[in-house]
């Protein structure tokens, strides 16, 4: 039986090593309901492979990152992709998250980014600046430094981004909070509901 390959639908994805760790980590994140959205192995102080993850809904608890690090240290320790001696982080993507999905870009439209490309698009390699469109093909940006005779906006293609990111601003913040307080009203609901049906059952079950 020939195994079906996982699919990735992030339009950022590593290389070398860090992409030889992905390949290992996708299929259990996707089993367990978890999206993977970067690997980096760093070398600072110690070297530290993170791995930074999510849920569909882009939430994810220190629970969350529990399960996923006890799922994970046994699929790396058996293939062992790193030579050396890491240390293994789980972590979630934080407010000012990397942006490696379509789906990203455009949740992040009005905010700002800073994202760098592997060739010169509009004579630069570097942009910082408000998202202001995103199509399935590029993202469109605020050029806040743009020089004399540079364009305001400019159109990056996906295919040319190296790294993309979320800047940490007030107006993100105060809009993170607002989802983090819709999110636990949510999680509020669905855990009285469940203890509604629960009593439900047992009440069922004494008749």
């Amino acid at each position: 039986m020939i195994n079906k390959p996982v699919e990735d639908d992030r339009i950022i994805k590593e290389t070398g090593t860090d992409a030889r760790v992905a390949g290992i980590v996708l299929p259990v994140l996707q089993a367990m309901n978890y999206r993977l959205v970067r690997v980096k192995l760093s070398t600072q102080d110690e070297l530290t492979l993170q791995i930074m993850a999510e849920r569909p809904d882009g939430s994810m608890t220190v629970d969350d990152c529990e399960e996923v690090s006890r799922a994970i240290s046994p699929v790396l320790d058996v293939e062992d992709p790193i030579d050396s001696a890491y240390q293994l982080e789980i972590s979630s993507p934080g407010i000012d998250r990397p942006l490696v999905r379509v789906s990203d870009f455009e949740a992040a439209i009005g905010h700002e980014a800073r994202i760098e490309t592997d060739i010169l698009v509009a004579n630069r390699k570097r942009f910082r600046g408000p998202i202001v469109a995103c199509d399935g093909e590029k993202v469109t940006i605020e050029n806040e430094k743009a020089g004399e005779g540079e364009e305001a906006r400019v159109e990056i293609p996906f295919d040319t981004i190296a790294e993309a990111k979320l800047m940490l601003t007030d107006a993100l913040i105060k809009e993170a909070l607002k989802q983090d307080k819709e999110d636990r009203r949510r999680r509020k609901k669905e855990r009285r509901r469940g203890t509604d049906n629960d009593a439900a059952g047992t009440a069922e079950d004494d008749n």
